[in-house]
């Protein structure tokens, strides 16, 4: 069955390799679904609040991943076969569970409730922007499911017999059960489940509000509760506990750990029943109203028409040629994973959860934007969104402003109206700096600039966003206390977040904190090691930590002081002071010989993200851009493919993608909340960018190469708007007002 079913997706993906004419054609959602890319292939619009999803990682001994779904950060894995239902609400690209619940299960034969006996191996899986299918084999039924922003559509077609749909709002990806749900009308129940605890983190818990609706009325229906398990004594007297424990319709409500709703149904063969489901972090009623809004008279059909060209309308606003039909679609499903995250949170009223509080609260114009994992996105996802789709960048950026008008504090790893703390440093400082810096404007910069200021100057007791920060104020680094606290990354971090608050500072004419500021971001060099030439971690007592090894922490290994990484990763992680950091190494040959030895020696990591700015680093010196031009070239090739393991690792809501796409177009943000990109040699023969003309003052960047032979990847000659072009930066005001930039390769 397992070789069935590998067929069945591997199928599903020759048929992207068919001529396409559009861009929404050339998307492969099944990249980045193995290999830990945590990406998935259901069905959502651009940057919407509800994602379908196939859930599959649970319920089944041939299952790669853990049988016990709650300890996965994706609700499914391309080469897991045991499909247990329909999630609805998922993240994308996360390393973390949370959500992936209210899962949805067509089935036949006699009624079952237990997860692990109704689910079922599946086949001719396909998967495209807005649309997801599959068929299941122990049921015969096919399955199709659609997503409007806010709500879902799902069409089964059933054979004849007795059939079944089980809504289980036990099982999920969150580590929450709890969940209440109630019979409405024959056809309709509303309900709401728990959610949370991402990352583990306990506080972060929040309930999503359902209406779920099915268009034949069954035959008969009710509910389940996975009755406690006991021990001792209480295991002979109550044998039944572990098992599932049916309720009759004639109860219309059920609330509970582990429950769910079953309903019963006669089918004729090929029978189609279609279910909706609407959702909202509100209310039951809001999620009433979104799916009264944005489904009333439309058929499974219009809908996901409908969620394709909204697809395709995005993906047009850059336009490639040339290429193989591969680097082709890598791009175009680049640029759809970086449209997911962060997406809206508001209902079709405007009513959102206010972040940190019971409140709810209403967005009167634009967006109110939810799940900014700001650790990750900060490097290079908002500056992709500032370019292309700035009116999205600019929302983003009146909603983290709100979040700190509501709890106080800037979001740091933000998630449905909870913060998690997840990661480390201060990463809405160089997002919004970064945006300014641009000329993106329409938001309360100077309430930004008080908000960056509170997080970077109170005190660490009772300081969320920095809770080292003071002997990091006081010394200018923070120490190794413990033998993994992560010090040196949560330093460096904030040197980056120090260095884009001093540019801020400046250009509002704060004179004395831009001085302030700087200074603090120079503070690396405190752990600059000379016998090591590399970062090293400071004790206590101000000296280096001993003995030092600086491959330590590599393979997810623990490090004393770096997180998820070591010093080889981590050591040229100052990118607002390349200069500085190469006089400290020796000078230029030190510099340029030790950053190429991070890739010969297999040092570079491209899972995680303090090293993936690293290729573009070499550029920043006279005659050795070349290497910035064949690495990226090299790192493309290797890590990014057409298939379900093309990402290299968590996709991290699109900040990979967002990696991918810049250095197949030729430039790339190295340092965040500097409003300058660094050259690279193109992957395509001609891009064109359509930009917004109002706000770039442009509307379209033709980006054109000329390659002397196929393999050519070394720049000879640039032009920008015409004019001759010898640096390997260029700023993003040149950038966006150059009309063309053309590259001659060697």
């Amino acid at each position: 069955m397992i070789a069935l079913c590998m067929a069945c997706h591997f199928g599903a993906l020759q048929a992207t390799y068919a001529p396409k004419t559009e861009p929404v054609d050339l998307v492969n959602p099944f990249i980045g679904t193995s290999n830990l890319g945590t990406t998935n292939p259901g069905a959502i619009c651009p940057n919407g609040l509800m994602s379908v999803v196939p859930f599959n990682v649970m319920g089944s001994d041939e299952n790669k991943c853990d049988k016990d779904s709650r300890w996965w950060s994706t609700p499914y894995e391309f080469h897991n076969v045991f499909f247990t239902g329909f999630s609805h609400v998922n993240l994308s690209g996360v390393g973390c569970p949370d959500v992936g619940s209210l899962l949805l299960m067509p089935t036949t034969g006699k009624l079952n409730v237990d997860y692990k006996e109704y689910g079922s191996h599946y086949k001719d899986e396909v998967a495209r922007p807005g649309y997801y299918s599959n068929f299941l084999v122990k049921h015969g039924v096919k399955t199709e499911v659609t997503a409007t922003l806010r709500t879902a559509c799902e069409r089964f077609t059933f054979p004849k017999g007795e059939s079944h749909l089980l809504l289980n709002l036990g099982e999920g990806l969150t580590k929450e059960s709890g969940a209440m749900v109630k019979q409405v009308s024959p056809t309709e129940y509303e309900g709401m489940k728990l959610q949370g605890a991402f990352c583990y983190y306990a506080q972060a818990v929040f309930p999503i509000y359902f209406v779920m609706r099915v268009n034949k009325v069954p035959q008969s229906a009710g509910y389940w509760k996975k009755q406690r398990e006991r021990t001792g004594k209480q295991a002979e007297w109550f044998p039944d506990r572990g098992q599932y424990k049916l309720y009759t319709a004639y109860q219309k409500e059920m609330a509970g750990d582990d429950i769910g709703v079953y309903m019963n149904f006669n089918t004729t063969d090929d029978e189609v029943i279609e279910v909706q489901m609407g959702v909202s972090f509100v209310s039951i009623a809001n999620a009433r109203e979104n799916l009264n809004a944005e489904q009333k008279g439309k058929d499974f059909n219009t809908i996901a028409q409908e969620t394709h060209q909204k697809w395709n309308a995005d993906l047009s606003k850059i336009e490639i040629e040339g290429g193989t039909k591969d680097q082709q679609t890598i791009f175009y499903t680049a640029l759809y994973h970086t449209l997911i995250h962060p997406n809206i949170l508001q209902d079709v009223n405007g009513q959102y959860p206010a972040m940190e509080s019971n409140r709810v609260l209403t967005q009167h114009e634009g967006n109110r934007y939810t799940v900014f994992s700001l650790w990750d996105t900060y490097r290079n996802l908002h500056q992709f969104m500032t370019l292309v789709y700035p009116n999205r960048q600019r929302d983003m950026i009146k909603s983290m402003i709100s979040m700190y008008d509501e709890s106080g504090w800037l979001p740091k790893w933000e998630l449905f109206g909870r913060e998690t703390y997840t990661m480390e440093g201060d990463p809405s400082i160089p997002v919004i700096v970064d945006c300014w810096l641009k000329g993106l404007r329409g938001y309360d910069i100077n309430k930004a600039y008080t908000a960056m200021k509170k997080g970077a100057t109170t005190d660490e007791k009772s300081n969320p966003l920095r809770p080292d920060n003071n002997e990091y104020v006081e010394k200018g680094y923070i120490s190794l206390r413990d033998s993994f606290d992560n010090s040196v990354s949560h330093a460096l971090e904030y040197y980056i977040a120090d260095n884009a608050l001093s540019r801020l500072a400046a250009a509002l004419g704060h004179k004395a904190d831009a001085k302030l500021f700087y200074n603090r971001s120079m503070g690396y060099r405190h752990y600059f090691s000379k016998e090591f030439n590399m970062l090293r971690p400071i004790l206590p007592n101000g000296k280096f930590y001993s003995p030092f090894n600086p491959l330590q922490g590599a393979n997810w290994e623990p490090s004393p002081g770096f997180h998820e990484g070591n010093a080889w990763n981590y050591t040229f992680y100052v990118p607002h002071d390349i200069y500085g950091l190469a006089k400290l190494m020796g000078g230029k040959k030190r510099f340029i010989e030790q950053l190429q030895s991070v890739f010969d020696r297999g040092n570079y990591d491209p899972t995680n993200e303090p090293n993936i700015a690293y290729p573009f680093l070499f550029s920043y010196f006279k005659g050795e851009e070349w290497r910035t031009q064949v690495l990226t070239h090299q790192l493309l090739q290797t890590y990014f493919k057409n298939s379900p393991e093309g990402l290299p690792g968590n996709d991290d809501t699109g900040t990979m993608s967002a990696w991918a796409l810049f250095s197949m177009m030729g430039f790339y943000p190295d340092c965040p909340g500097e409003p300058a990109y660094t050259l690279t040699s193109p992957v395509f023969d001609k891009i064109t960018l359509h930009l917004d003309a109002q706000q770039w003052g442009k509307d379209k960047l033709v980006i054109e190469t000329r390659r002397s032979n196929p393999q050519a990847v070394r720049i000879e000659k640039m032009e920008v708007g015409g004019q001759p072009w010898t640096a390997y930066r260029i700023r993003h005001s040149d950038l966006v007002k150059a009309g063309t930039l053309k590259f001659i390769l060697k």
